[in-house]
């Protein structure tokens, strides 16, 4: 009989706590419900898009001239935000259409602002020289002003109206006509009747 005992003892030692196992269960449930929430947010903030449409982020842009321009200081003006790269070749293809619709608009009440999107000041100093370009441009120190507006690559566009809203947005280079029918949009959205 002592046998028997001692094996029993022996097998109740060797089975685990159903306590034990339930703890364990439930932390390993934890574990995956936290690794599952955690990949979920990061698919979340990955398939988030750029505001095509809502109130304009806000920033404060020092420029290349040692300028600051707040975005909000333009309200009452439509607002051109280009973001653009020195590398980029697309990029190149609309500067000289962007500076003539400058030219066109800069007494109408537009303002065009350029960010040069993760570029050196050299050589973006030197891409403004090569295409003329005399709109106020800045760099974007850290990607901030590029994350605010969740850029996917250069160049993209944003049409700011007068009342600060986003009124259209370009995921490609753009040509003069173009950009002149989305001024002229955003002009007319705020016209006084």
């Amino acid at each position: 009989m002592t046998e028997l005992r001692m094996a029993e003892d022996l097998q109740v030692e060797r089975a685990p706590s159903k306590r034990g196992a339930n703890f364990l269960i439930v932390l390993a449930a934890a574990i995956l419900a936290s690794m599952a929430l955690i990949f979920g947010l990061g698919l979340r903030h990955q398939q988030r898009t750029q505001p095509t449409e809502g109130a304009a982020p806000l920033f404060t842009l020092k420029t290349l001239n040692g300028e600051e321009i707040a975005l909000e200081s333009l309200r009452g003006k439509v607002v051109v935000l280009n973001f653009w790269a020195s590398w980029c070749g697309p990029c190149r293809d609309e500067a000289a259409e962007l500076e003539a619709a400058w030219q066109q608009y800069k007494d109408k009440g537009v303002v065009f602002l350029g960010i040069a999107y993760t570029d050196t000041e050299r050589n973006a100093q030197a891409y403004l020289k090569e295409y003329g370009i005399t709109y106020p441009n800045g760099l974007d120190y850290q990607t901030r002003i590029s994350a605010l507006y969740r850029i996917s690559g250069v160049p993209e566009t944003f049409i700011i109206d007068r009342d600060g809203q986003i009124s259209e947005f370009v995921m490609m280079p753009l040509k003069r006509p173009q950009l002149s029918a989305m001024i002229e949009r955003a002009l007319a959205k705020g016209a006084q009747p």
